[in-house]
């Protein structure tokens, strides 16, 4: 890859660069993938390779990957950026790809950032792919679900890369002692900081050991002080409109459903750091409180409503101690997905009978003619009754009554549970005194 570039394999080189694996068993922390069982490994064993979709976050090797492929099922290999290229360079490919064809060789075709493609330019890869033209490799840092069409979905094997973990980076620290032919002039507390800061990205995580041997001649360990003062803090990896925006999101939500204002707190911060609309959080809770607590606390609502609202007020970062609030009183706050559950219940009735009349006992009548028509004919004013309660029946004629709001009698729930299992007991006495 450094060849084609034009320039000689002796020139200066990143390290990443000059480190990239020469063979697919090299590529490190991908052993689900590139393993004999591995559908990459059993493809290479049978030189026969499938379009496929590489996911997964940046710098884990999914250009390395992709070459390799080709190289391993002798594939010319192309590749594109969807960054930087167009339909005309796709039709460039493509004749070149059908050129080859017909003289008997196949064309691996590497997309980088595929999903930055549009439907149009996506679509104009199917019927390369559905001939055989192209062998299609597409690399994605986004969930395919969600940025790829379905029909290009649906012809090529998506594949998840993760990424890299502890034991792979150590590989990484190994390989670049044995390149450099000298240790990495850290102690255990140095490598472990690195290894803190890479994310899981290996072509950072070189890029920072490249800055360390640059850094320090000798062999003596590099304190841990003055290597914090040479590699800042990476940025966090959150991207607002992405993955990790939805990701993060549902950590939080969850970790408030399960009743763990630590692990809430955590992701609320991780929120914050990654540049999330406080905003955009505070409707979150707002959700959260009718969702998963709703009437077992009714201050949840209130509270998460006036967080908002004090956010709106203050901004950042005064405003950010509002929500914490919020976040805290919803984590710790009884649940129950009982209004969830009959919002659902109800629209699910709704949908079904539809073509139902409200009864006519309970409509209003302001008209002579609505009178003769029965309109608001027996209805009991409930304020009027011994209970406050008259028990008449307030679904549509021909409808069952139907049990939509079932508290699990928690929290405030409790005593909501007793009062409706008071009124379905009373109700029943009534309408049985009148049957009578």
């Amino acid at each position: 890859m450094f060849q084609a570039a034009g320039l000689d394999e002796n020139a200066p080189q990143p390290l990443a660069e000059a480190m990239r694996p020469k063979h697919l068993n090299e590529v490190v922390g991908q052993d689900h993938l590139i393993g004999p069982d591995g559908p990459l490994g059993r493809m290479l064993a049978a030189e026969r390779l499938s379009s496929v979709i590489l996911w997964g976050p940046p710098g884990v090797g999914k250009t390395t990957i992709a070459q390799l492929l080709a190289d391993g099922t002798g594939l010319a290999f192309e590749a594109l950026s969807a960054v930087f290229s167009g339909v005309k360079d796709l039709r460039a490919v493509f004749e070149k790809a059908e050129q080859r064809r017909s003289m008997g060789k196949g064309t691996a075709l590497f997309v980088d950032e595929i999903h930055r493609f549009n439907k149009a330019q996506q679509d104009s890869f199917l019927p390369y792919v559905e001939r055989g033209v192209v062998t299609l490799i597409g690399a994605t840092t986004e969930n395919p679900s969600f940025e790829l069409n379905g029909a290009l979905l649906s012809r090529c094997q998506v594949l998840t890369l993760n990424a890299l973990d502890g034991a792979a980076l150590k590989k990484l620290i190994k390989r670049a002692e044995d390149h450099k032919k000298r240790p990495l002039p850290l102690d255990e507390a140095g490598r472990e900081y690195l290894i803190s800061l890479a994310g899981g990205d290996g072509r950072y995580f070189l890029g920072m050991i490249e800055d360390v041997y640059g850094y320090v001649r000798g062999d003596a360990p590099l304190p841990l002080d003055q290597l914090k003062k040479l590699i800042s803090t990476r940025a966090a990896a959150y991207d607002k409109s992405g993955d990790g925006h939805y990701n993060l999101i549902s950590a939080l939500h969850k970790s408030i459903r399960g009743s763990d204002p630590d692990a809430a707190m955590y992701w609320f911060a991780r929120m914050l750091h990654g540049g999330e609309d406080p905003r955009y959080i505070g409707r979150r809770l707002v959700v959260i409180a009718s969702e998963d607590i709703g009437l077992t606390d009714p201050t949840a609502l209130m509270i998460a409503g006036e967080a908002v609202r004090s956010f709106e007020r203050l901004g950042s970062p005064e405003g950010e101690y509002a929500l914490a609030h919020a976040v805290i009183h919803l984590a710790t706050a009884p649940k129950s997905n009982a209004v969830a559950r009959a919002l659902q219940t109800a629209k699910m009735a709704a949908s079904q009978t539809g073509h139902l009349n409200p009864p006519k006992h309970i409509l209003n009548a302001p008209t002579d003619l609505m009178k003769d028509q029965g309109y608001g004919d027996g209805y009991i004013y409930d304020h009027d009754t011994e209970h406050s309660f008259s028990g008449q029946d307030y679904f549509p004629e021909g409808l069952d009554r139907l049990k939509i709001y079932d508290p699990k009698g928690d929290g405030r729930e409790k005593s909501i549970k007793e009062k409706i299992a008071y009124l379905e007991d009373l109700r029943a006495r009534l309408q049985g005194r009148k049957q009578v």
